[in-house]
């Protein structure tokens, strides 16, 4: 039996849910916003999204209410705020509407929609390191700031001014979902504290952010989200290239022992031997014998994709 003060009360249990819908009402009103030709406010209504969605967890896990209703309810609410909303921040700032623009804010909206079903079913409510795919609120996050940094002198004053924005942000666009539904590793945010490493720089990382809203925030966001969407492709080609080279074996002594050989054991969100950059490292191990005695197969590299 569940001891009486583990049980959530009633009130507590619609805090995260009311946090989350309250993304999901900033979500909404970035659209209307943007609708109304308002897109400063409209960007600034995705960005106050995206704080609520970063509290819902944890305010879920702070008071113990944490439940699969709420993991599918953000799930359903980040389609929309980071989805929806910033596709067509970009439809009614930039995209000409007399044409088939508007096919760029359905590929990008049902991409993160993917996206977030996908993660519900790999990754949700489990310690993670990395992500599958470019988190829906970083892609969203991405291109709903295109539009502040688009209006500071960093990019009137200088020669990014001069590139063919309207079309670099349709590729923008497309980049963005093909990156939410690939297999391209992203670190995830670490959690914050002062007892470990990882966790002082999580802190280090959050109160930067936070700074970075309240004295540079149209300077500051779109550049960041950029280095870490180039950070996570440049990553993962760089670990590619490495699992490429080719392997100097040894052939099978005559005893039957085996060369060591690497092992790649795939990605893995609850993997606790994944590193900082969200791969898992390799292991080497040596042929062994049988219960009885028996010399078994040598064991040969293979390749395995990252687990779904």
């Amino acid at each position: 039996m569940t001891p009486r003060h583990l049980v959530p009360r009633p009130r507590m249990v619609m805090l995260p849910s009311g946090v989350t819908l309250a993304s999901l009402f900033f979500g909404i009103f970035a659209i209307v916003a943007a609708s109304r030709g308002d897109y400063e406010r409209a960007v600034l209504y995705v960005l106050i999204g995206a704080v609520c969605d970063a509290l819902d967890g944890r305010v879920a896990r702070a008071t113990g209410t944490g439940s699969r209703f709420g993991a599918e309810l953000d799930s359903l609410v980040d389609a929309i705020t980071f989805g929806l909303a910033p596709a067509m921040i970009m439809y009614f700032a930039v995209l000409h509407k007399n044409g088939w623009d508007w096919l760029f804010v359905f590929g990008f909206t049902a991409c993160a929609v993917v996206r977030l079903a996908r993660f519900n079913v790999e990754q949700a409510g489990r310690p993670k390191t990395y992500f599958h795919g470019l988190p829906s609120p970083a892609a969203g996050g991405v291109l709903a700031t295109y539009y502040w940094f688009s209006q500071t002198t960093l990019y009137t004053e200088t020669l990014i001014a001069a590139l063919p924005w309207h079309q670099l942000l349709r590729y923008l666009m497309a980049g963005l979902a093909f990156l939410m539904v690939s297999d391209v590793p992203y670190p995830a945010l670490p959690t914050f504290s002062v007892r470990t490493v990882r966790g002082v720089i999580g802190l280090l990382l959050v109160v930067g952010l936070a700074l970075g809203l309240i004295f540079l925030p149209r300077e500051f966001f779109f550049p960041v989200g950029m280095l870490y969407v180039v950070y996570g492709i440049v990553a993962a080609a760089v670990h590619g290239l490495l699992e490429r080279t080719p392997l100097q074996t040894t052939p099978a002594t005559p005893d039957g022992a085996v060369a060591y050989l690497p092992d790649d054991e795939g990605d893995s969100g609850d993997d606790a031997g994944n590193d900082d950059f969200g791969f898992s490292p390799h292991r080497r191990r040596r042929g062994h014998r049988g219960r009885r005695g028996r010399k078994p197969a040598p064991d040969h590299p293979q390749s395995q994709g990252p687990s779904e």
